[in-house]
């Protein structure tokens, strides 16, 4: 838990929320040309556990719930177990598209949670100074994500014919971990899965339902590993972190 933390509940002798991560592991790595992502090793060290270990070591992080493929229950399983990763309680089944795995993890989640992360996990660079700042903006206004300004120009088009081109300064590639209220979550993608509404991202099934959502600073680092190329990225930043 960080000094300011600390000060915020010596002050108000309220506990911290209780905050329960999802870390969403179930895709088929459909853009990867035949690699696992989840399990590919990148430095030394399978992705999943990357994308773990910075929620592991955060103070405001109270358990993680892994969803996952039925394949690779087991092996992530002994990775965090032989890693110490106490704070990872359960391993879930993921479903047949990504709202329904975030379903099956937030169903996981301890009830007592206050708030609940949802993150990528072939995100494997994202800090500890993203996430605890992500929280206390979740714990202020109920939704927040981080983000970074978008630096291509975007252009909207309709059977490749330019339609708009929305001004470049209020456009945000927005990542994860994503971090809301748990009984709001729960509802936006509940009602969103019963409507047969596939959102792309968690921010939008609380956004179809009237909620705001507040950006938090990002990282150019905190990028997701998709495709094979981003396998070189993912091995640039880790050798610049190292100092390699």
């Amino acid at each position: 838990m960080g000094f300011l933390d600390k000060l915020w509940k010596k002050k108000t002798g309220e506990a911290a929320p209780f905050c329960s991560v999802v870390v969403v592991a179930a895709g088929q790595a459909s853009r990867m040309e035949g690699i696992d992502k989840i399990l590919c090793p990148m430095g030394g060290e399978a992705i999943v556990l990357r994308s773990v270990a910075p929620f592991q070591a955060c103070g405001l992080v109270d358990e993680i719930v892994i969803v996952t493929r039925e394949d690779l229950m087991a092996p992530i399983g002994t990775l965090c177990s032989q890693k110490g990763y106490d704070k990872v309680k359960r391993l879930v089944r993921g479903g047949a598209s990504r709202p329904e795995s975030v379903m099956a993890g937030l169903e996981a989640c301890d009830p007592a949670a206050d708030l609940i992360a949802i993150h990528d996990g072939a995100r494997p660079f994202v800090t500890e100074e993203i996430i605890e700042e992500t929280v206390r903006a979740a714990r202020k206004h109920h939704a927040a994500a981080p983000a970074i300004p978008v630096k291509d120009t975007i252009k909207r088009a309709v059977n490749g014919v330019v339609t708009e081109t929305p001004d470049r300064a209020e456009l945000f590639a927005v990542q994860t971990p994503q971090i809301f209220d748990a009984a709001l979550i729960k509802g936006a993608v509940g009602k969103a899965l019963q409507e047969g509404d596939p959102v792309t991202d968690d921010c939008s099934a609380v956004e179809r339902i009237g909620f705001s959502v507040v950006l938090t600073k990002g990282s150019e680092e905190n990028i997701k590993i998709t495709t094979p190329r981003d396998l070189i990225h993912g091995e640039a930043i880790l050798a610049e972190r190292m100092g390699k």
